[in-house]
Order: structure tokens, then C-alpha cells, then sequence
């Protein structure tokens, strides 16, 4: 029986506006920007404001797309050598939101549930969406969580920018077919 949380039911949402936000935020970390940049913050902040309701949970659903097809590529990579993903991926994800100001500790544990989900080949948006609404404090998280998988896999690959390009191959793909 196919489970509501298939991702073929989901919302593919605004795959590209999310990527490019965790795209900004891994060059700033590479960059060793330490302190977050008053005018990019505010570029953000414009950005979210003018997408409108719709437009906000487009990019929602884009976020939990991109977790989905990290933690699929991580879990294929992992596989590959006969690791259990969620053993290697969740606890630094834990360890990491723990220590970031940004993450509330109480959206840590739905954050890594939102993992093991989508680790587990379900849709993380589908998976939320069965316990309500995104609360405003999950907002900061769900980036992050997108973010640290992201860098998971750069870290993984040797290449800063493997995980970006990995979905925007996609996106390039899904457009031309």
C-alpha cells in the first residue's frame, strides 16, 4: 500500500528560490563571513515579503523538495557503501542545529524527524503537513536543515559547489523534458 506520504503526492514548490538560499548562504560560509550581512538579510527579508502567502509556501515546499533529493542522494551514496545514512547524517545534523543560534532547541527533534522522513523515502512536506501548519519558529530550522545537508554532501564530495549543481542539472532537466 502506497504510503500518504509518497512524494509523487507532493508539491514540488519553488525548487529554485530555495536552492538559490542555501546557495547564498554556503558561498557565505565559504567565504568565512561570520557575521551575517545586514544588507543580505534584508534582500531576504524584501524577497519573502513580496512572494505573498502562496509564494511563501512554494518555497516551503521547494525546501523540503531539496531535502528530499539530498537525503536521497545521501542515502544512495551511503548505501553504496554499505552505511545506514541516518546513522552518519542525523547525528551531526543534531549535534550542528544544537549549537546554532538561529535554531530554537525545540525545532531540533522535528527537524531531524523531517530527515529520518525524507531518509526514509518520504515527502518531508507531506510528513509535516500530517502534524499542521509550519510554525514561524520553524523557518530559520527548515533552512538550516537544507543548508547542513547541503554541506554534508560538499563536504562528502570534496566540491563546494556539487550540491547546488546537483539539483540545478536537475532543474535543467526537468525544464528541457
Amino acid at each position: 500500500m502506497a504510503s500518504p506520504c509518497d512524494p509523487q503526492h507532493a508539491p514540488a514548490g519553488d525548487v529554485g528560490a530555495a536552492l538559490m538560499m542555501i546557495d547564498s548562504r554556503l558561498r557565505a560560509l565559504y567565504e568565512n563571513k561570520t557575521e551575517v550581512d545586514a544588507e543580505e538579510e534584508e534582500l531576504f527579508d524584501q524577497f519573502a515579503a513580496s512572494l505573498g502567502p502562496g509564494g511563501a509556501s512554494a518555497v516551503l515546499d521547494g525546501a523540503c523538495t531539496l531535502i528530499y533529493m539530498f537525503m536521497r542522494w545521501l542515502r544512495m551514496a551511503y548505501e553504496d557503501h554499505d552505511k545506514d545514512p541516518i546513522e552518519y547524517v542525523v547525528p551531526h545534523l543534531v549535534s550542528t542545529m544544537t549549537m546554532m543560534r538561529t535554531v530554537p532547541p525545540e525545532t531540533v527533534p522535528t527537524m531531524t524527524a523531517l530527515v529520518v522522513a525524507a531518509g526514509t523515502g518520504l515527502s518531508p512536506s507531506l510528513w509535516r503537513k500530517q502534524y499542521g501548519f509550519w510554525t514561524k519558529e520553524e523557518m530559520r530550522p527548515l533552512e538550516a536543515t537544507a543548508f547542513l545537508l547541503a554541506e554534508h554532501i560538499n563536504r562528502l564530495t570534496e566540491d563546494r559547489e556539487f550540491a547546488t549543481r546537483m539539483i540545478a542539472d536537475a532543474l535543467t532537466r526537468a525544464d528541457e523534458s
